[in-house]
């Protein structure tokens, strides 16, 4: 057997190197186009709005009590859309971000960065004084014995 050879003439490596390399192969495999008769099959389970163009009707907005309990589009972020399908004229919900949760949530997460940046700049004055304490605990010692 060659060296740097493992069993079967495979390179010996890390385990997780080859895991990723089967994960690849099979996500590449999954990338693979369909032919048209699985495909066609496969959607008509799902929303007119993946598979054709779509115009819409009413602007994103926050889903009414009612709208929550009855739409499951509703769940995922509270707030819809109305739109129309071009070519098969049919007209669905549709699950949307509204500009103003995005802004709350953009000022959630900056007002965690600041807590965040401020707990580590306190720990970072808190370290620097235990240095410079140490350090004129040194020199004084230092002093002291000349």
């Amino acid at each position: 057997m060659p060296a740097g050879k493992g069993r079967h003439g495979l390179p010996l490596g890390h385990p997780l190197y080859w895991l990723l390399c089967v994960f690849t192969l099979k996500f590449c495999q999954a990338e693979t186009p369909m032919r048209e008769e699985k495909l066609s099959a496969s959607t008509s389970n799902l929303p007119c709005w993946l598979v054709e163009e779509f115009v819409v009707v009413e602007e994103c907005g926050p889903c009414s009590n009612f709208q929550v309990k009855t739409n499951r589009e509703c769940g995922s972020t509270g707030y819809v859309e109305k739109i129309t399908c071009s070519s098969t004229k049919k007209s669905e919900f549709k699950s949307c971000r509204s500009a103003l949760m995005e802004q709350h949530l953009f000022w959630k997460f900056e007002g965690a960065v600041v807590g965040v940046a401020l707990v580590f700049a306190c720990l970072v004055i808190i370290r620097q004084r235990q240095l410079d304490r140490k350090a004129l605990e040194k020199v004084r010692k230092q002093i002291e014995s000349i």
